[in-house]
C-alpha cells in the first residue's frame, strides 16, 4: 500500500520533536509518536522502522535550522567562528531536550555537516589544521552542547546558584562569592564569554 502523501519526513520529525520538547528524550517511543500523528504504533513503522531512524529524523530537523552559510571574510576568524557557535546554538537551545540526539546522530545530519565543514574552513584559513583542527572542532562541538545543557538544567540563575552562594564563607569563600556574582551574569554574556575564552587558546 503506497505512503500517504501527507505523512513526510519533515511531519514525522515534528511529531517526535514535540514528544520530546513537552515530555523529554526518554519519553521519545514509536508509540508516542504515532500517538501524537494520531496513528497506531504499527502504523509508524510503515514510514520508520524504529526509534534510531526517529532520532535521526528529530537532528535533521533541528541541525537544518542551522545557517552554515560563511561569514564574510574580511572578519576576524575569532569572529567569525563566534558567529557560527551562536548559530549552532540558536537552532540547538530551541530543543533543549534534544541536545544528546544532536551528540549521537550529527555526523549523518546534513545540516550538522555543512556547519562543521564552514567552520573548519575558517579555522584551516586561520591556520589551525592536523591534529590541532581536530581538537578544535571537538572543543567547539563540546562547548556549545555543554553550554546548552547548562543553561538548560542548571542556569546560572537557578536554585543550585542560591545553595552555593549560602555555603560557609569560613570554607568556600571564593566559591560562595562567585555564586553569588553569577545571577548578574546573563546567559549570553555567560556564553559568550566561555567561547572568546575558548577562542583565544586556539591559533596561537
Amino acid at each position: 500500500m503506497p505512503r500517504p502523501r501527507s505523512l513526510t519526513p519533515d511531519r514525522l520529525a515534528a511529531a517526535a520533536l514535540s514528544v520530546v520538547d513537552r515530555d523529554g528524550l526518554a519519553a521519545l517511543s514509536m508509540r508516542t509518536a504515532a500517538k501524537e500523528l494520531g496513528m497506531s504504533p504499527m502504523g509508524l513503522y510503515r514510514y520508520v522502522s524504529d526509534r534510531e531512524e526517529l532520532e535521526r529524523l528529530v537532528v535533521d530537523r533541528i541541525l537544518g535550522d542551522v545557517d552554515a552559510t560563511p561569514p564574510p571574510g574580511d572578519a576576524p576568524w575569532r569572529e567569525r567562528v563566534e558567529l557560527m557557535a551562536g548559530r549552532l546554538r540558536e537552532a540547538v537551545a530551541r530543543h533543549p531536550e534534544a541536545v544528546p540526539l544532536t551528540l549521537t546522530h550529527r555526523h549523518r545530519s546534513p545540516g550538522g555537516l555543512r556547519w562543521s565543514e564552514t567552520v573548519l574552513g575558517i579555522l584551516t584559513e586561520a591556520g589551525v589544521d592536523g591534529h590541532a583542527r581536530v581538537v578544535a572542532l571537538r572543543a567547539l562541538h563540546s562547548y556549545v552542547t555543554g553550554a546548552i545543557q547548562l543553561e538548560h538544567r542548571g542556569p546560572l540563575s537557578g536554585p543550585g546558584t542560591e545553595a552555593i552562594a549560602g555555603l560557609p564563607g569560613d570554607r568556600f569563600p571564593l566559591l560562595a562569592a562567585t555564586a553569588r556574582d553569577a545571577p548578574g551574569v546573563s546567559p549570553d554574556e555567560e556564553f559568550f564569554g566561555g567561547l572568546r575564552l575558548l577562542l583565544r587558546g586556539l591559533g596561537g
